[in-house]
């Protein structure tokens, strides 16, 4: 049976990772409306690996014998601001939810829970790619500054996502 301190935690984690997804569709709905295709497809595929995370926890809780309580997610912002403050949001979400995640990670070891040690493991892994990649997006745009054609570059270049990976 998990346990109490455990149940909670990943209620709450679950619940932060659908939020992640609505606001990497929030995101993608506002690359769409500027014809930033792209940028937009990428953040799409974002939101349904974000979906696919709550998911992979919520089954870790129920395999598990725990009450699953899908708490109210809250609404994530409309208004973003350019292609490069999107993605500084992006990052700065991944690297708090990198610290949910090693909290739970560092709490299934004191409670001496080894199957959520395992799966908090592979969200551990999971954070250095995403903070990765979309770091380096960061970089890149930063790099492009106001160049409409290098914006318009990487797009394209994003816009080649074909899967939530």
């Amino acid at each position: 049976m998990i346990k109490e301190r455990i149940l909670k935690a990943l209620n709450d984690q679950i619940n932060r990772e659908f939020y992640a997804s609505y606001l990497y569709l929030a995101m993608a709905a506002h690359f769409d409306l500027q014809s930033l295709d792209g940028f937009a497809r990428w953040m799409f595929k974002q939101s349904e690996e974000e979906y696919g995370h709550a998911m992979r926890i919520l089954n870790h809780v129920l395999e598990r014998g725990g009450r699953v309580e899908l708490q109210p997610i809250a609404a994530p912002p409309s208004e973003f601001g350019t292609p490069l403050d999107i993605f500084r949001q992006a990052l700065e979400h991944e690297q708090r939810v990198t610290g949910y995640i090693n909290d739970i990670y560092k709490m299934a070891v004191e409670e001496e829970d080894y199957a959520t040690q395992s799966l908090m493991e592979w969200f551990v892994n999971e954070q250095v790619e995403e903070e990765d990649t979309v770091g380096r997006i960061v970089d890149r745009l930063e790099l492009a500054g106001d160049n409409r054609a290098a914006i318009l570059m990487l797009d394209a270049e994003l816009g080649q996502r074909t899967e939530a990976e």
